[in-house]
């Protein structure tokens, strides 16, 4: 983000999943994400909050739960800038801290480390991935290490107005009943001005172990110019 430099994002995502019977459907709204750049160009502070109003329906018969998921809060550490063929790359410590409702939250502490890099191919496309190992705790009160990997294309269209195509999978090791999930799914970005980003998108899942499908938008804005 830069010292001093603060950007705020928003969004909204449905999930939708069938499976034995059962029907969810997941809606998160608002979505808050803070970034902001401390003490020093390459070290950011993140922290994010999920309210999250979850639908479930077995023979007709329905239960809806309303709530936050666990509190996030993690750094962003710059490591390099790209250079040839070595990718802009940084470093994210980070957690979820079991604030959340009920069946929502963990009821644990989450700790993991997420690996990011990007490159600009050319002035028409970029691309990143992102390799991440958490903790996690599964439907049977067990902890295990979930490892998370994605890798996104992205696409320059018009002046204002981007693309991109991404794909991303978890994979447990150790876990009771987690199991591996592949999804992919696409979007549109908006840069409204300099400081403000609009974008959608929509996905489905990959595997019969993944959720069917989900969609949503995002909004983000920024403030501050830095400091030297």
């Amino acid at each position: 983000m830069g010292r001093g430099v603060a950007q705020i994002e928003f969004g909204y995502t449905y999930t939708y999943n069938s499976d034995n019977g059962e029907r969810t459907r997941s809606q998160s709204f608002g979505q808050p994400l803070l970034r902001y750049g401390l003490l020093a160009d390459w070290l950011e502070f993140r922290i994010a909050l999920f309210p999250t109003v979850t639908r479930i329906t077995t023979a007709g018969e329905s239960t809806t739960s309303r709530g936050t998921e666990d509190l996030y809060i993690g750094c962003k550490i710059a490591l390099t800038e790209q250079q040839g063929m070595l990718p802009e790359m940084a470093l994210i410590p980070q957690t979820n801290i079991p604030t959340g409702s009920g069946s929502l939250s963990s009821n644990e502490l989450e700790p993991g480390l997420n690996w990011a890099y990007a490159w600009d191919v050319n002035d028409l496309i970029s691309a990143a991935g992102s390799t991440q190992g958490n903790r996690r705790i599964d439907d049977s009160g067990e902890a295990y290490l979930e490892f998370a990997q994605s890798w996104t294309v992205a696409y320059h269209l018009a002046d204002k107005l981007g693309a991109y195509t991404e794909w991303f999978a978890f994979f447990p090791s150790g876990a009771d009943t987690a199991r591996v999930q592949h999804y992919g799914n696409g979007g549109l970005t908006w840069l409204v001005s300099d400081n403000m980003q609009f974008d959608v998108f929509a996905g489905i899942g990959l595997n019969d172990a993944a959720d069917d499908y989900f969609f949503g938008s995002g909004f983000s804005i920024r403030f501050g110019q830095g400091i030297e």
